[in-house]
């Protein structure tokens, strides 16, 4: 197992080894060059601008929704919760689709920030709701019972207790804003990915890609550096004999009905504008626009590559996550970060470095269907290895014991005992990675095949076209195939609140 586990850790260093052998391949001054021009410090101001215009109002609008839907009387509170997380099944181009089919000039930062706060915004509230459940009541009420008032019992006791959740969601979304390729080409909002891309398809330039490429991961860096010095050291557990109770519903009285206005305006822009988008562009083509001959071949490449990809990050992730819960140590530690890096590493780069390795080692496997899942692999390890951690961690060791007083080898006895009991956790890991996989776009349009024809790509070509009627039943199949995958992360955020 720590041989496999440590394979999967040399493959999973490669992007980041490819970074530094181009730097040093470039050498010092071009790279300088390249990196000190005018057009990288553009980048430098959209990217620092989309950041600081897009956190602070998706903080405020999922603390707010969180604290009413898990601790208001607000009517239809779980329905309302299912609603701010719902927009995960959208993809964030989709979204970009929607709003440019509505208002053609809906171009720059305002459309940006706007659309990115509608995409992303599940990624705060799920981490935000799940925390105000678990507060401990007492701390408010011994504040409240000290003469503060209620503004300030939120302002000094729960927002400090968020800290950890609005930090981890905030950090989420700010590197799916520094990775998203799709919904700013879309809306005409130059970001480092967009430019990478851009560089790479208009003149193949590599070294001036690649540069771009090394700036983004150094945005990352930063972004986690600076999420690291906010959350801080401070410990918000229980001390002490006894349990929390759970926390009483705030009565909201004559803003009963009124506080309805925000969660629905949230779902009406969300929700209401691509399927008012898509039910337009529907109606608009006809029943013709379904007898699509590539619809049925894209469906049928979008499902075999998201089997393919589910299949192969599991089967990846598989000795890593096993010995991350039956052998924890110093190594296990080290391989397993070397595997959850990759989830902070925009997709972008993982697919440059294979296309530039692929290209200079191994041509043969440029533009091959095994580098696209390999690719996969790559982008989604971190989250099948936290799938299926979770599920080996549910499995009893005694069985796996007794197994082995049997006769079993440990790869037997991890066939045979432990994975059909964690068969749950498993399922749900190759869900995660196959609803990633299907909505996919900047590796599959950088490394697949000519002719690929995957529901994303294929949208995304008609899209650039303008055909915008064409291109609407790839959006809703997209949307229906990442649905049960949305359900089911909302439903186990539920279970394990206990609501």
């Amino acid at each position: 197992m720590l041989l496999l586990a440590g394979g999967v850790s040399l493959c999973a260093l490669l992007p980041l080894g490819f970074i530094v052998w181009i730097a040093i391949e470039t050498g010092w001054q071009t790279a300088f060059s390249l990196i000190w021009r005018p057009r990288v410090g553009e980048l430098l101001v959209n990217t620092l601008l989309l950041e600081l215009c897009t956190l602070p109002p998706a903080i405020l609008l999922a603390v707010a929704l969180a604290w009413l839907t898990e601790r208001s009387d607000m009517p239809g509170a779980k329905f309302l919760s299912w609603l701010a997380v719902a927009p995960l099944a959208v993809p964030a181009f989709v979204q970009s689709y929607a709003w440019v089919s509505l208002l053609p000039r809906f171009h720059g930062l305002p459309a940006a920030v706007l659309v990115s706060v509608l995409a992303y915004l599940p990624f705060l509230y799920l981490p935000v709701a799940a925390q105000i459940r678990r507060l401990d009541p007492e701390l408010e009420h011994v504040a409240a019972s000290l003469g503060q008032s209620p503004p300030r019992v939120l302002l000094r006791v729960v927002l400090p207790q968020l800290r950890l959740a609005i930090c981890g969601g905030s950090l989420l979304v700010g590197l799916h804003l520094l990775a998203e390729y799709g919904l700013y080409a879309m809306i005409r909002f130059d970001t480092f990915t967009t430019a990478i891309i851009d560089q790479f398809q208009s003149s193949y330039n590599g070294p001036a890609a690649n540069m771009l490429a090394g700036v983004l991961v150094l945005s990352c860096c930063g972004l986690i550096g600076l999420e690291w010095l906010l959350r801080g050291g401070a410990r918000y557990a229980r001390l002490g004999s006894g349990a929390p109770r759970p926390a009483p519903r705030q009565r909201l009285g004559a803003w009963r009905l009124p506080a309805l206005a925000l969660p629905l305006a949230f779902a009406a822009l969300s929700l209401g504008v691509p399927a008012l988008t898509l039910t337009h562009w529907l109606m608009a083509a006809g029943e013709e626009v379904w007898r699509q001959g590539a619809l049925a071949a894209s469906l049928a490449e979008t499902l075999g590559y998201a089997a393919a990809g589910a299949f192969a990050a599991a089967a990846a992730a598989l000795p890593m996550a096993w010995l991350s819960v039956r052998a924890p140590g110093r190594v296990t530690r080290f391989l397993e970060s070397c595997h959850s890096y990759l989830g902070a590493l925009p997709g972008v780069v993982v697919a440059l470095a294979l296309v530039t390795v692929t290209v200079r080692i191994a041509l043969p496997l440029y533009q091959t269907v095994a580098t696209v899942v390999f690719a996969y692999v790559l982008m989604f390890l971190p989250r099948a290895l936290v799938g299926l951690r979770a599920g080996i961690a549910q499995v009893p060791v005694e069985l796996e014991r007794a197994a082995a007083a049997l006769g079993r080898n440990p790869a037997r006895a991890l066939l045979s005992v432990t994975l059909p009991l964690a068969a749950p956790g498993v399922a749900a890991a190759m869900a995660l990675v196959a609803m990633g996989v299907a909505t996919e776009l900047t590796a599959t349009l950088l490394l697949a095949p000519n002719g690929t024809r995957t529901l994303a790509t294929e949208f995304w070509t008609l899209t650039s076209e303008l055909d915008y009627a064409k291109a609407a039943p790839y959006a809703v199949l997209m949307i229906l195939l990442s649905l049960p995958m949305t359900a089911l992360l909302h439903a186990q955020a539920r279970k394990s609140l206990g609501a």
